[in-house]
């Protein structure tokens, strides 16, 4: 089911449920998905969220400036700490009381943010592709903390290929660069299939109902960021999920991750890198259904 969910004066976000195998259930417990920056949610894999909906009432939403949510950051600018008060925002909009989380790159971030502003809502988290707050692409400045090496940024390809976000191309040319931009956020460490993302490209911009990209999120204010040392006293059970292969957040930051968080452990997808693509959904899936089962979660009741 589809519906509109009002987070901000003059800005609403696209969400879509997906019941649970066998009709819906009240005692199956919802399942949250946070996407990264600049990415519609049906950056979900549909086959992912078949997986998931074995057992959750799977919820997925299009952020701000992307999908079919409101596009006004020019009119209305916003830091990407709103958007984790977005994503409670989607699940008031439901009914919903508590959720596992998923979060997804900058959605690993906003689900870092979730666990320390919105404990109660969570019956656990897990994020995949990320860095912790404070860290990495999570700083609000330059600088490191202080006796702490700095961790390894985003591959020198990838930061080129992001100053062309934001400028004008037709729709075929736009195409083109985002499927050379999931080359390169896939790595080599599984095989990429151009035709499968530009086939989803294809899907998000019919989806949308416009091809441009206005790159809010990478101009979006990264104030309030600066949370790492807060995320030990986390209790909520979070699984970080690794991407060895991963160009823009690789080891080892999903390492410093599972050790900051008070209750974080840490899990492997051999050869993954920043892309759920086709190989990698079972394994993904199968991390995330073992952290939601009742007894990892259950501490967090």
């Amino acid at each position: 089911m589809e519906r509109f969910v009002d987070v901000a004066p003059g800005v609403r976000l696209w969400a879509e449920d997906f019941a649970p195998h066998g009709g819906v259930d009240g005692t199956a417990e919802p399942l949250l998905l946070v996407m990264g920056a600049n990415a519609s949610g049906l950056a979900w894999p549909d086959p992912l969220i078949e997986q998931l909906a074995e057992r959750h009432r799977v919820i997925r939403y299009d952020h701000r400036d992307t999908g079919r949510s409101t596009w006004a950051f020019d009119e209305r600018p916003y830091a990407i700490s709103d958007l984790a008060d977005d994503a409670i925002a989607v699940l008031d909009a439901f009914g919903i009381e508590r959720a596992h989380v998923v979060g997804m790159s900058m959605g690993g971030i906003l689900v870092q943010l979730m666990l320390l502003d919105h404990p109660d809502r969570l019956l656990s988290a897990t994020v995949l592709c990320t860095t912790a707050l404070g860290s990495g692409l999570a700083r609000a400045d330059d600088t490191e903390v202080a006796g702490s090496p700095a961790p390894p940024g985003p591959d020198p390809a990838l930061l080129a290929l992001w100053q062309e976000m934001g400028r004008p191309r037709d729709r075929e040319a736009e195409i083109a660069w985002r499927v050379e931009h999931w080359r390169l956020l896939n790595g080599t460490g599984t095989p990429f299939e151009a035709g499968e993302f530009r086939a989803l490209e294809e899907r998000v911009i019919a989806h949308a109902g416009r091809h441009d990209n206005p790159a809010a999120h990478a101009r979006a204010a990264q104030t309030g960021l600066d949370r790492g040392a807060e995320l030990a006293g986390v209790e909520v059970p979070t699984l970080v999920i690794e991407a060895p292969e991963d160009p823009v957040n690789p080891p080892p930051h999903s390492g410093h991750l599972s050790r900051a968080l008070g209750r974080g452990r840490l899990v492997r997808v051999p050869g993954m890198g920043h892309a759920l693509n086709s190989t990698v959904v079972a394994p993904v899936a199968a991390a995330i259904l073992t952290q939601s089962a009742p007894a990892a979660a259950g501490a967090a009741s």
